[in-house]
């Protein structure tokens, strides 16, 4: 599991990983930005330009304090939000980074199976849903539990993004049946390369790296133990 990271952060550097880095890094600020902004309008305008207070009459900069106060709010949202951002940006981009691990670390293979808008588009979809559905219901817990909810924002998380890595990597090289049964078999490494891929999605800034380090991370998972591939040699590495 560290491995399949360690190799995926080793990338970075590779073109197309910055490409697509810098794409998602602008994706993913533009929608945070834009909800932050909504949110700051939207508290000023409840609260409205002028307020009249008992003994202090009318107060002009209510509306600007409470647009201040909900920036904490939002910083704390983001890490929220990061996580349907994050698997709407996987469906989007993960078959650039996978294609760039395969041909650095795994040369040898045959071509990835084709897939169409369609079938990326509802399976990206079906996932976004799940992730938004999943943490709508996991807000009971995190406000009954709340001395654990980090942790069970990463145990929820990590699930769910283990399931879409997962299942759209391996959708790549199989049939949907076969996708299926591959994340069955292996659930629990899934599982648990999910949690490492959502404990810095509870990072502001570190977060935006997730998806293009998550999707290198389950392809090499993928290769490891599906396809019996040893990892890459050093040789191969240093080569790379």
């Amino acid at each position: 599991m560290i491995r399949n990271l360690t190799l995926a952060l080793g990338q970075l550097t590779d073109p197309r990983f910055r490409g697509v880095l810098l794409a998602g890094i602008g994706l993913s600020a533009v929608l945070l930005i834009g909800f932050s902004v909504l949110l700051v309008w939207g508290a000023q305008w409840l609260v409205g330009p002028t307020v009249t207070l008992p003994w202090l009459g009318e107060v002009t900069w209510l509306d600007n304090a409470a647009g201040w106060a909900v920036v904490p709010f939002t910083l704390i949202a983001s890490v929220f939000l990061m996580v349907p951002v994050a698997s709407a940006f996987t469906g989007l981009f993960l078959d650039r980074i996978a294609q760039a691990v395969e041909d650095r670390h795994y040369p040898g293979l045959p071509p990835a199976r084709a897939q169409g808008w369609l079938e990326m588009a509802r399976e990206s979809a079906g996932f976004l849903g799940l992730v938004i559905g999943a943490n709508i219901l996991a807000l009971i817990a995190y406000l009954v539990l709340a001395p654990f909810a980090l942790l069970i924002f990463w145990g929820v998380n990590g699930f769910l993004l283990g399931r879409e890595y997962a299942q759209l990597v391996a959708l790549r090289h199989l049939s949907r049946d076969e996708a299926a049964a591959f994340r069955t078999r292996h659930r629990a490494q899934i599982w648990a390369t999910g949690i490492l891929m959502a404990i810095p999605l509870s990072v502001p800034i570190l977060n935006l790296l997730v998806p293009v380090v998550g999707a290198a991370t389950f392809t090499h998972l993928f290769h490891r133990i599906n396809r019996g591939s040893a990892a890459p040699s050093r040789r191969e590495s240093r080569r790379s």
